[in-house]
């Protein structure tokens, strides 16, 4: 069956969203020779994602991982859009705005309108429904989820996710694009959280209670994860990194898709996102950044 799969021929790409992950994947796509445009609503959030581009390719042209060439090539590839009208010639297109359901569906409206018939149109959403964002386009078999890991230059995971409606050719076309990236697409159905959220985020939320329920600090929860565990970086500073409001957003998606009381976030979690202490990005979580 694999072998009657039609795989696309992508030659543009689009990349929506320039922070941290549209950045990333849209670095990522030039660096590997596709055509690509990064589009954010405003000329300063696209100039900083082509810088934090620069920059990124800088770090790796220190550290030997990619040539002078290399990176002036991967420049040439890139061309920065503040309108969506960009669109029209590309033949995949991957979403990465705010995980906000009802944002993502009016784009996905507009994308559909704006695109070409054969286009692609992928989400990077790291818990929302493929189903539900394909449900308001004409052509639910041509989107599907690619979820790619932070920080996308150098994580090789991507977990890509078929929505009810989503075709086989869609899905092959999907997963040779990220082995074309040096990724390894691993498959997963459409539920909340897919995989990657569905078992991380309930482990920074047991932690946030360990910490609620006055079993440990911050930093023993995290000593006994990283020393004990083998984890890379503990569950809290982890959680700081993605940010606690996304932490608590993925949370609150799973409770309610899922339904099971397992998923209800920690209250402390609230609290700091209520107090504004989201993590590294203000400076402040559940260890301090000043």
């Amino acid at each position: 069956m694999k072998g009657m799969d039609q795989v696309l021929q992508i030659r543009q790409v689009t990349v929506l969203g320039a922070g941290q992950m549209g950045s990333g994947i849209a670095q990522t796509l030039a660096q590997y020779g596709y055509e690509t445009a990064l589009y954010d609503i405003t000329e300063a959030a696209v100039e900083r994602g082509m810088y934090a581009i620069g920059s990124s390719l800088d770090r790796f042209v220190k550290k030997g991982k990619l040539t002078k060439e290399q990176q002036e090539a991967a420049m040439r590839k890139l061309t920065p859009v503040i309108t969506l009208e960009a669109c029209r010639v590309s033949d995949f297109v991957i979403e990465a705005i705010p995980e906000q359901l009802e944002l993502k569906r009016k784009l996905f409206k507009d994308l559909d309108r704006i695109c070409p018939p054969h286009a692609i149109l992928a989400t990077n959403t790291s818990s929302l429904s493929i189903t539900a964002i394909a449900g308001v386009t004409k052509r639910p078999s041509q989107v599907i989820g690619m979820h790619f890991m932070n920080p996308v230059p150098v994580m090789t995971l991507v977990e890509v996710i078929r929505g009810l409606a989503t075709s086989t050719d869609t899905l092959a076309t999907t997963v040779a694009l990220a082995e074309s990236l040096g990724k390894t697409a691993v498959r997963v159905e459409d539920y909340p959280g897919f995989v990657s959220n569905r078992i991380l985020m309930p482990m920074i939320n047991e932690a946030v209670y360990a910490v609620y329920e006055g079993v440990a600090s911050p930093e023993a929860v995290d000593q006994i994860m990283k020393l004990g565990m083998n984890h890379p970086m503990g569950p809290l500073t982890l959680a700081d990194f993605i940010g606690l409001d996304t932490c608590l957003y993925i949370m609150e998606t799973l409770h309610e898709g899922l339904g099971d009381s397992k998923y209800r976030p920690c209250p402390l979690l609230r609290n700091y996102v209520s107090a504004g202490w989201l993590g590294k990005k203000t400076g402040k979580g559940f260890y301090s950044y000043e």
